[in-house]
């Protein structure tokens, strides 16, 4: 009888517990890794639909690999997040950017941080994080399963857990099946992208940079800065994308056409009248366009001095009137273009919207329909502005994902020794 029980206690402790990740991208890669060193005795498997792993890792920052941020000007998480700053404020207490760095250096992947306070590989090279996943998910044993895609929960009953990274869905069949399976879902919509205008004069700027811009959208209370990039298409760069992720859901709604101000040398009305005025004062007789205010790139200067003045677009300093100074200093400040649609922010895809946060617990993203599954990345309602953030939230959800796993695992083991 003792022989018995002793047999049947040694099967429970040598049978390995198996987690199933669904996604083989950021997250999914990361909380892999993750898990196998907290819990080496787990079984971890990574299925991916597609043939290629780490698609959007390959792409991002230019092929560069934007993989966080230092938050060193971040003073408020909103500011970064539209959506999920509250909860990653918590869950930075368990795994932040400053784990991020020490955790990307000690698997063999230095990092250099550049002066507009994004990080990059110090390779300047998406390969060198790829490579890193690649190589320590092998040493690790994890198993990879590509081609495969899941489609229910129930197509994974032979796991313990399963932790869901198929990243952001571009429409809401996507999340289906998740749908079905308990959870509240946000309807997905695009965020971080460019946007058409329908100024061709505008247009034909195009490669021009404007260094510190800011963005809005009249009567709301959407509003960014930053660089502001003029292409063949209408507008990009950092300013603008930014107020794309604010206002991704607002736009959505009007089907992207309403009016886009621009405060180009994005400083308030009065400190760019009161330069203009020492301009005039200080170069009286020397014609408009030679002088270029807050170093404005000289066709956007050229440009706008056409748009506003017309004719007298070429005349001296000396010879513009009150009026005539309200309207250069109007342009400046408060310069209107009609949206007309949006662009892709180049092969890149950060969509708003996914599993909603209050259908998974707050410490461990564990589903609250279903025990055993939980959610990391961009398939959660959560995405940030460009600048490394999307990935950092990437990372911060699969480590504590990983965590929360790898201590119930801890648990039962306890508890099965225990008995």
């Amino acid at each position: 009888m003792f022989l018995v029980y002793f047999c049947i206690r040694m099967n429970q402790l040598q049978s390995f517990p198996k987690t199933a990740v669904v996604g083989g991208g950021a997250a999914g890669f990361f909380l892999a890794i993750s898990l196998k060193e907290m819990c080496p005795q787990m079984s971890v498997t990574i299925f991916e639909r597609s043939q290629k792993v780490l698609a959007k890792v390959a792409v991002s920052g230019g092929g560069r690999c934007n993989c966080t941020n230092t938050f060193a000007d971040v003073r408020d998480l909103s500011s970064v997040y539209p959506r999920g700053h509250r909860l990653l404020k918590r869950l930075f207490n368990i795994f932040d950017y400053r784990d991020a760095y020490i955790w990307f250096e000690r698997h063999g992947v230095p990092l250099v941080a550049q002066d507009d306070h994004c990080v990059f590989p110090a390779s300047q090279s998406s390969q060198t994080i790829i490579d890193c996943f690649l190589r320590h998910a092998n040493r690790l044993g994890v198993q990879l399963v590509r081609g495969v895609k899941i489609q229910s929960i129930e197509d994974l009953q032979e796991f313990d857990y399963v932790a869901v990274t198929i990243g952001g869905q571009p429409k809401s069949e996507g999340l289906a099946w998740l749908a079905q399976a308990g959870h509240q879902i946000e309807p997905p919509v695009p965020s971080l992208f460019s946007l058409q205008v329908a100024d061709r004069l505008l247009c034909q700027l195009m490669g021009t940079v404007v260094g510190s811009a800011i963005t809005s959208i009249p009567a709301t209370k959407f509003r960014a800065s930053g660089a502001l990039l003029l292409t063949h298409w209408g507008v990009s760069g950092p300013a603008v994308l930014r107020l794309s992720s604010y206002a991704a859901r607002w736009l959505n709604e009007h089907h992207y056409q309403c009016p886009l101000s621009v405060n180009w040398p994005g400083l308030p009305d009065a400190d760019v009248a009161r330069e203009l005025a020492m301009q005039a004062m200080q170069h009286s007789q020397k014609q408009l366009s030679s002088l270029r205010p807050f170093e404005l790139p000289q066709r956007l200067w050229t440009y706008l001095l056409g748009k506003c003045l017309g004719e007298k677009a070429s005349c001296c300093w000396a010879e513009l009137s009150k009026k005539d100074m309200n309207r250069l200093v109007n342009v400046l400040c408060n310069d209107t273009y009609a949206i007309d649609g949006r662009a892709a922010f180049k092969e890149e895809f950060v969509t708003c919207g996914g599993v909603a946060l209050s259908s998974v617990s707050p410490q461990t993203l564990e589903s609250r329909s279903r025990p055993g599954l939980f959610f990391a990345g961009e398939v959660l309602d959560i995405d940030g502005v460009t600048g490394g953030f999307n990935f950092q939230a990437a990372w911060t959800t699969a480590y504590v994902v990983a965590s929360a796993i790898a201590q119930r695992v801890e648990s039962n083991n306890r508890l099965n020794y225990e008995q």
